[in-house]
C-alpha cells in the first residue's frame, strides 16, 4: 500500500476516532446530567464543561437547578416511555440528549410533595371516573391529584370496598402504580361471578407508617349499561296518558278503548320470592354471582301475562318494587326489623346477604322483562314515597343524611343490576307531595330535603342517571279541585321553591327545581320525571273529578319536563273509598264514571268536545289561562 493510501487511511481512522470521541463526550455529558440529578456535579473537568456547552447549553443551565434523587427518579419515569417512542430508530446520541432534556423539563414541572394528614387525607386526591371500558371489558378508574402524597414508598394502591363497607376492611389491595398526579387503574369486572365488582366502590390509598391510608373518597361504577345484554327501544312517548291498571280487566278492551300509553303495576317482593306450591308452575331457579335464588313460578306467570298484555298494546310499563314482609328476611333493613306496622320497609344493603339478594332480584326481573318473551318493563321505581318513613318505607328514625344514605346504597345496587341487563331502562326514586315539610307523616321528611340529599349522596360517590317518580296529589287528599287555591291549599300550595306542598297546580315549582345545574345529569340533561301516582276523588261529584283530571292533563301536556302521568286508578279500591277517596275511572261495580270519556279523548284531536266542559267548572274561559303558567 502506498504512502498516500496510508495517509488517507490514517485520516479516515482519525475521523472515525473523532466521532467516537464525540460520542464518548456526549455520553459523558448525559452521564453528568444524570449524576447531577442524583446528587449534583461530581468534579468534572474544564474540557468536560466545554464539551457540555457545545452539546447542550440549555442543559447546563438546567443542571444548576436540579433537585434531589427523588426528583430525578420521578422525571426519569415520567419521560421514559415518551422518549422511547419519539426516538426509536434515531441516532443514539440525539436520543440521549433528548432524554436528558425531557428529564430536566420534567424536574422543572414536577408537582410538589405534600404530607398527608388526617385533615386532608380523604380529599387529597379524587377519583374522577369509574367506568366499564367497552373495548376491554375492564373497569377503568381514573385518579387525579394536585400534588404527590408523601408516604412510605413510591406507590399508590387501589382498594375495593363492598357496598356495605365504609372503610378499608382488608389490607389486600387490587393493584398498585407509581405515584403520579394522574393515574388510570384497570381491573377486571368479573361480572356475574363470586368475585363480581359491579356493585363495589373503589378507593386509592397510600402506605403511611406501615398502614394503608385512603386519599380519595369512594367511587362506584357509573355506566353499568356498558355491559347490558339487552337494549330494547323505550317506546312511543308522544302521549303522556297513563293509568294504574286493573289486572282483572286485561282480557277486556278497556285499555285500548281508553288509549292508555303508560301503565304502572306493583311488585311486592313477598309475592315473587320462594318456591312454587302449585306443581303446574315449577319453581324458577336463577343463579347470580354464583348463588341460586328461587322465584315463585305461578306468581311470575301472572306478571308475565300482565306485562306481556301491556307490551303487546305498545304501553310503556312502570314497575314499582316494594319491600313488604317477604320470605327473605335479609331484605329488611336491620333497623326496620323490630317495631313498625307499615306495609313496606327499608331495603337492606348493610350486609352481604341483603346486598346480594337485592342484586339478584333486580337482575332476574330485568332479564325476564327486557322484551325477551315475557313482556317489557322500562321504568323501575324503587320503593314508595320514601319521605313518608313511618308509613311507606319504615325504618327507625334518623337524621336525613343517614336515612338517605341507607336508601341510596340499595338504590345504587338496583340501578347497576337493572342497567347491566337492560341498558335503556330508567330507575326512579319515589316521593310524595310533601315538598317543603312533612305534614302528615309521623317523623317523616320533606321531599325536597330527601331529593337534595339523594342528589348530593349519589354525586359524591359516582353520579348516575336516576329519575324522579313524584305523586302530586291534592292537599288534603280528599280535596276534589285540582285548581283550588282556597281553603287549606291557600297556605300550603305556593309558588315558591320552599312551598310546603307540590300539587298539579304548582308543578312548575318542581320542574324549575329540576332544571337547576346541580340537579342535572353529568351530561347537563334535566332528569326524567314521571308522575307515577296521582288522582282525584269522585266522592264530591263525578264532574269535579273529571274536570280535575282535564285540568291536570292540560298542565302536564304543556310541561316538557314531565314524561308521563299515571292516574290512580282504573277501578275504585274499596279501602280507599271508605276514606273518601273514590279515585277510579270506574266504580267498584265496573260502571264508567264521567271521567271515562274525558280520559279517553283528552290527548286526541277530538279533545275539545269532551273536555271543554271543564272550563266552566274551573271558572276560566280558555286553557291558555292554565298553560301560560306552566
Amino acid at each position: 500500500m502506498g504512502t498516500t493510501d496510508r495517509a488517507d487511511d490514517e485520516k479516515t481512522i482519525e475521523k472515525k476516532n473523532g466521532k467516537k470521541r464525540g460520542r464518548k463526550w456526549l455520553l459523558l455529558v448525559v452521564c453528568a446530567l444524570l449524576l447531577s440529578a442524583a446528587g449534583g456535579f461530581m468534579g468534572y473537568t474544564t474540557t468536560m464543561r466545554t464539551e457540555l456547552i457545545k452539546a447542550e447549553t440549555a442543559a447546563v443551565e438546567a443542571m444548576v437547578h436540579m433537585e434531589a434523587v427523588g426528583l430525578a427518579e420521578y422525571s426519569k419515569t415520567q419521560h421514559r416511555k415518551e422518549s422511547v417512542r419519539k426516538n426509536a430508530g434515531k441516532d443514539t446520541t440525539q436520543a440521549l440528549v433528548d432524554a436528558a432534556r425531557y428529564m430536566i423539563e420534567g424536574i422543572r414541572n414536577r408537582p410538589k410533595e405534600v404530607e398527608v394528614t388526617a385533615e386532608n387525607a380523604a380529599d387529597f386526591a379524587s377519583i374522577e371516573s369509574c367506568l366499564i371500558n367497552t373495548e376491554t371489558g375492564k373497569i377503568d378508574i381514573i385518579m387525579k391529584a394536585k400534588d404527590l402524597a408523601v408516604s412510605d414508598d413510591g406507590y399508590y394502591y387501589l382498594f375495593e370496598e363492598k357496598t356495605y363497607q365504609s372503610d378499608l376492611a382488608t389490607s389486600e389491595y387490587i393493584i398498585e402504580d407509581q405515584k403520579d398526579i394522574e393515574l388510570t387503574f384497570s381491573v377486571n369486572l368479573n361480572y356475574n361471578t363470586t368475585a363480581s365488582r359491579l356493585f363495589s366502590k373503589f378507593v386509592v390509598a397510600v402506605k403511611k407508617d406501615g398502614a394503608y391510608l385512603p386519599i380519595t373518597r369512594p367511587r362506584y361504577i357509573t355506566n353499568p349499561e356498558a355491559i347490558a345484554r339487552y337494549t330494547p327501544s323505550f317506546g312511543d312517548t308522544k302521549s303522556k296518558k297513563g293509568l294504574l291498571v286493573d289486572p282483572e280487566k286485561l282480557r277486556t278492551n278497556e285499555l285500548d278503548d281508553l288509549g292508555v300509553r303508560h301503565a304502572a303495576y306493583n311488585i311486592p317482593l313477598s309475592r315473587i320470592l320462594g318456591p312454587t306450591t302449585n306443581d303446574y308452575y315449577p319453581t324458577i331457579h336463577y343463579t347470580y354471582n354464583g348463588k341460586s335464588y328461587a322465584f315463585n313460578g305461578q306468581i311470575m306467570a301472572e306478571y308475565d301475562y300482565i306485562f306481556t298484555s301491556l307490551s303487546n298494546r305498545g304501553i310503556i310499563t312502570t314497575a314499582i318494587i316494594l319491600n313488604d314482609r317477604s320470605s327473605r328476611p335479609e331484605l329488611i333493613h336491620p333497623k326496620a326489623r323490630s317495631g313498625g306496622h307499615a306495609p313496606y320497609y327499608a331495603f337492606n344493603a348493610t350486609d352481604e346477604s341483603g346486598t346480594e339478594t337485592i342484586a339478584a332480584i333486580a337482575s332476574f326481573l330485568a332479564s325476564r322483562y327486557s322484551g325477551t318473551g315475557n313482556g317489557k318493563v322500562m321504568n323501575w321505581v324503587i320503593a314508595n314515597e320514601i319521605n313518608a318513613r313511618s308509613e311507606w318505607n319504615y325504618i327507625e328514625y334518623m337524621d336525613t343524611a343517614s336515612y338517605v344514605d341507607e336508601y341510596a346504597r340499595a338504590f345504587r345496587v338496583f340501578y347497576n343490576a337493572l342497567l347491566s341487563v337492560n341498558g335503556n331502562a330508567r330507575v326512579y326514586i319515589s316521593l310524595d307531595q310533601q315538598w317543603g315539610k312533612s305534614l302528615y307523616s309521623k317523623n317523616g321528611y320533606a321531599s325536597k330535603d330527601i331529593l337534595d340529599e339523594f342528589n348530593r349522596n349519589l354525586k359524591a360517590e359516582g353520579n348516575i342517571d336516576w329519575g324522579l317518580a313524584q305523586h302530586p296529589y291534592n292537599y288534603p287528599l280528599t280535596s276534589a279541585k285540582a285548581w283550588s287555591s282556597g281553603g287549606r291549599a291557600a297556605s300550603y300550595v305556593l309558588e315558591t321553591e320552599t312551598t310546603p306542598v307540590i300539587t298539579i297546580k304548582n308543578l312548575h315549582v318542581l320542574t324549575n327545581y329540576l332544571q337547576r345545574p346541580e340537579m342535572r345529569t353529568d351530561d347537563g340533561e334535566v332528569r326524567h320525571l314521571i308522575l307515577s301516582e296521582m288522582g282525584y276523588t269522585s266522592s264530591q261529584g263525578q264532574e269535579l273529578q273529571s274536570a280535575s283530571f282535564v285540568y291536570a292533563y292540560k298542565v302536564i301536556e304543556a310541561n316538557q319536563y314531565v314524561d308521563s302521568m299515571l292516574f290512580s286508578r282504573e277501578t275504585d279500591a274499596s279501602e280507599e273509598v271508605a276514606q273518601g277517596l273514590a279515585l277510579g275511572i270506574c266504580t267498584l261495580g265496573g260502571g264508567r264514571k264521567s271521567i271515562y270519556e274525558a280520559f279517553k279523548y283528552v290527548d286526541t284531536p277530538e279533545a275539545a268536545k269532551y273536555t271543554d266542559f271543564a272550563l266552566r267548572v274551573i271558572g276560566i274561559t280558555s286553557w291558555d289561562q292554565v298553560i301560560s303558567r306552566h
